[in-house]
Parts: C-alpha cells; sequence; structure tokens
C-alpha cells in the first residue's frame, strides 16, 4: 500500500472495506467526521460551528449498529495513543453500557466483533 502520510485514515479505510464486505444486511457502519483538520482561523470557527451543532469532542472514529448491538472503534495507527477528549468519550460510553474498543487493523476490529458477538455473512465465522 502506498504511504500517504496518513496511517490511521488507510488503517480505516481498510478496516470499512472489510467489514462492509462481511457485515449482514442493514447494519449501520458509520464514520464520525469529527474535526476539522485543516488549520487557520477558518478551521478554528468551523470546529466552534460543529461543536455547537452537537459534535462530541473525541467521539470514535467508526460507530458499527447492528441487529441491536453497538460498537464504537477509535482507530489508531501502531503507535497512536488516544487523546484526552477520546479517553474521556470512551469512559462516558462504557459508564452507560456500551462497548469501545481500540483497533490498530482489520484483524483487531475483527477481533471485537467476535468479542462482543457481532454476526458476520461469513458461515462458523469465529476468531
Amino acid at each position: 500500500m502506498k504511504r500517504r502520510g496518513h496511517p490511521e485514515a488507510d488503517i480505516q479505510r481498510q478496516i470499512v472495506n472489510g467489514l462492509r464486505a462481511i457485515l449482514p444486511a442493514g447494519a449501520v457502519l458509520h464514520h464520525s467526521a469529527n474535526e476539522v483538520t485543516a488549520g487557520g482561523e477558518a478551521a478554528r470557527r468551523t470546529q466552534s460551528i460543529l461543536r455547537g451543532m452537537g459534535v462530541w469532542p473525541g467521539f470514535s472514529d467508526l460507530l458499527l449498529i447492528s441487529e441491536g448491538r453497538v460498537l464504537f472503534l477509535e482507530v489508531k495507527s501502531q503507535t497512536g495513543r488516544q487523546s484526552d477528549d477520546q479517553r474521556a468519550f470512551q469512559a462516558a460510553v462504557e459508564a452507560q453500557g456500551f462497548v469501545y474498543e481500540l483497533v490498530r487493523s482489520l484483524d483487531d476490529a475483527l477481533r471485537a466483533l467476535a468479542k462482543h458477538g457481532f454476526k458476520t455473512l461469513i458461515k462458523g465465522w469465529s476468531l
């Protein structure tokens, strides 16, 4: 794979493509575009507007809803670490009984699905 300088974005694309191929019909896999990565005053204004419209700081990169189950996935590179906002979001989600996983690869995401009982289109699937 060609390196583009955005390893987390590349990993997330792999996860999304892999999960879309195996999740049952009707499953919702959503990316939360919750931050503006450009700099400058325009970006700060845009981020402020987004927060005013309900963007939650630290919201996970991916949200999966399937057959009554909900899973929040935070995508990181092999060396990436959660921000304080991301740790606070994880704590808020888990305090309400939902599941949150930090994943660094498609294999990690597949293990998270299996761990939390998500069904796939693969017969006899388990990790």
